[in-house]
């Protein structure tokens, strides 16, 4: 038998005979508290039940030792990470482009996709790109963006109001915490009041 067992997050476990502790504190699979005893009983319990014990708060004092299978702990610890790690995902910033004249269809597609990365935590800008003397048609851009908080507004807060960076007319959009935005949610004017910042004109 190896001495220390090691899982995905190379962290150590003292199993069975190696356990260092005299005394420890043993719980089953479930948390369910059988007091702290002597190593010896414990170990005694766990063969028993044709389990290992293992020492999962080397720390605390005495010693916390579970009993439980090994290979199932590592398979419920490995899920346990992978939760975390669904919680703690690493949010990224997605552009959609779009063009002042960008037809419908074009438009509504780019759309959906910037609610999808919505959906899955990360944010978008947006991004509409003038050329030439499109740039004197300014407001075809506002329109566009007053359009995308409307049909983000489920999914997103502002989280960058509109400018102009060079000849690119950019905003950025943060997922809503906790999902989707509730029927009612949002505050009384909020709307109203982020159309009215696309409608403003910046150069």
């Amino acid at each position: 038998m190896i001495k220390f067992k090691r899982n995905l997050a190379k962290k150590f476990y003292r199993i069975n005979q190696y356990i260092q502790a005299r005394d420890v504190r043993v719980v089953d699979e479930e948390g369910k508290q059988f007091g702290v005893m002597s190593i010896a009983k414990a170990l005694k319990q766990a063969q028993e039940k044709g389990l290992d014990l293992i020492e999962v708060a080397p720390k605390a004092q005495p010693p916390v030792c579970k009993i439980i299978d090994f290979k199932k702990f590592k398979f419920l610890e490995s899920k346990k990470r992978q939760e975390e790690r669904k919680k703690t995902k690493r949010v990224e910033l997605k552009e959609i482009r779009l063009r002042p004249f960008i037809a419908e269809n074009d438009f509504n597609f780019r759309l959906d996709r910037a609610e999808e990365f919505l959906k899955d935590g990360d944010k978008v800008k947006v991004v509409v790109r003038f050329r030439g003397r499109e740039m004197t048609k300014k407001d075809f851009g506002y329109e566009l963006l007053k359009r995308a908080v409307e049909r983000l507004k489920s999914f997103s807060r502002i989280e960058i109001e509109p400018k102009f960076v060079g000849r690119q007319l950019q905003m950025v959009f943060a997922p809503l915490k906790g999902g989707l935005r509730p029927p009612g949610g949002r505050k009384s004017g909020q709307a109203k009041d982020e159309n009215k910042k696309v409608n403003k004109k910046k150069v």
